[in-house]
């Protein structure tokens, strides 16, 4: 573990208010070293059904890593639920590793602490070159026009999978299209006793990225063109409502996914208990937890009408993972070898092999291996009809308070009290005013 040094006492007051409202703040100035040139720190997220199955796939690479280069890489595979914090903490109190996993939609929020090394066109040129990433990826990799605060990892969209068996038994022959569709198609599912759709009510991350979609269905952005919040637009009103709905109104959302935080939608939905679940990525999830890929189906993620395409038809945020690094590490040379290393054609497949994402490195993604029917919904998504986040500094406290006012909605559904318009707009409106002034 090495220390980020920090430039002034000021900044580190300012962002320790900031990272308690779940802001990305701080600042950490400086360049890095090689005072211990021999180890490397690394947190990566749990993307597989377990940190222990990460650290099977990980840990043969890493020693992989070890004997090519002689750098021992310290491994912690950090829980989605602690990881946002734990980054944020390390931006202000001085530990922190070398090198980690953050989610692609954070890095608008990260780069503006300030303690991320910066991508520019010289440290691109050590890995290999910025025009080896897909462009989709590198649209969530910090704000538009600054060098990117991190290099894509993994790249991942959501889709619909569904239930092979449940729905012939249901007598249903084609997977829905639109929303419509799949209410009425969870409504005969639900006659033959089955629960309809899994969602994980409880999962801020979650909840934004699905209320995301629907907004840009509805023709909406959460901010507006100069990056002020709009969370009480009418279109976003009934965006989140129709998402929140599907538990509310057409019951078709069991209530108790309102506690849902941990992947038990995903679990549900490996052991049968689902038809649908709407996820990212989550083949190599629902194969370690013994469902066969016979068994289900993957569609596009629905749309209000029609087919997934551009604008109101977006179907998916640009899901991922990126991987950066403290700006302030003791091992710089063997952190940007790190990266280049994750990122090379050969690692590229074999990490993504192993989650069922999709390399963002171009001469990867082309590989036999990644044009599999399963992937092919996952690529079109991405090339076609995914958008990313709002690559905004405010990006992580917008998660965090539209989030949880989705959150709460779900629990209001669950608990048998009215979700209404008025309702929807109070909890965005709350939101809102969680937001740091402009």
């Amino acid at each position: 573990m090495r220390r980020i040094r920090v430039a002034a006492m000021g900044a580190v007051t300012l962002s320790l208010v900031l990272a308690a409202s779940a802001c990305g703040g701080g600042s950490s100035t400086g360049g890095g070293s090689n005072d211990s040139p021999k180890t490397l720190t690394y947190w990566a997220s749990n993307q597989g059904a377990s940190i222990e199955i990460d650290k099977k796939v990980l840990q043969p690479e890493l020693d992989k890593f070890e004997k090519k280069t002689g750098i021992k890489v310290k491994l912690e595979v950090v829980p989605w639920s602690d990881l946002l914090n734990r980054i944020l903490t390390a931006t202000t109190s001085g530990q922190g590793p070398d090198v980690l996993n953050i989610g692609n939609t954070w890095s608008a929020s990260l780069q503006a602490t300030g303690a991320l090394l910066p991508w520019d066109a010289a440290n691109f040129e050590k890995i290999g070159g910025k025009d080896r990433f897909v462009d989709s990826a590198l649209g969530s990799t910090g704000v538009p026009g600054q060098d990117p605060a991190a290099v894509p990892l993994y790249s991942m969209a959501y889709a619909l999978y569904y239930n092979k068996q449940i729905f012939a038994d249901a007598g249903i022959t084609e997977p829905p299209a639109t929303w419509d569709e799949l209410v009425a198609d969870s409504k005969k599912i639900q006659a033959t006793g089955k629960q309809a759709i899994g969602a994980e009510g409880a999962n801020v991350s979650e909840n934004i990225h699905h209320v995301f979609v629907f907004a840009k269905q509805h023709g909406a952005d959460f901010f507006t063109a100069d990056g002020k919040p709009a969370f009480t637009d009418d279109k976003i009103v009934e965006a989140v409502k129709q998402y929140v709905d599907l538990m509310a109104k057409d019951k078709v959302i069991p209530a108790g996914n309102a506690e849902y935080a941990q992947n038990q939608s995903v679990s549900d939905f490996a052991k049968g208990r689902n038809a649908m679940l709407l996820w990212q990525s989550a083949a190599a999830n629902l194969t370690s937890q013994g469902m066969s890929e016979d068994a289900y189906g993957i569609a596009p993620v629905p749309v209000q009408s029609g087919t997934p395409g551009t604008g109101t038809q977006i179907n998916s945020m640009v899901a991922g993972i990126n991987l950066a690094v403290f700006k302030n590490t003791d091992n710089l040379d063997g952190a940007t070898e790190f990266v280049k290393f994750m990122t090379s054609d050969e690692e590229q497949k074999i990490l993504n092999t192993a989650y069922s994402s999709i390399p963002p490195v171009r001469t990867a993604q082309d590989d036999p291996a990644f044009n599999t029917p399963a992937n092919a919904v996952l690529k079109d998504t991405l090339a076609k009809s995914a958008a990313p986040l709002p690559q905004v500094p405010d990006e992580s406290q917008f998660e965090t308070a539209v989030g949880t006012a989705v959150k709460e909605l779900f629990a209001d559904a669950a608990a048998g009290r009215p979700v209404t318009t008025e309702s929807v707009r109070a909890k965005l409106e709350k939101a809102q005013q969680q937001m740091p002034a402009k």
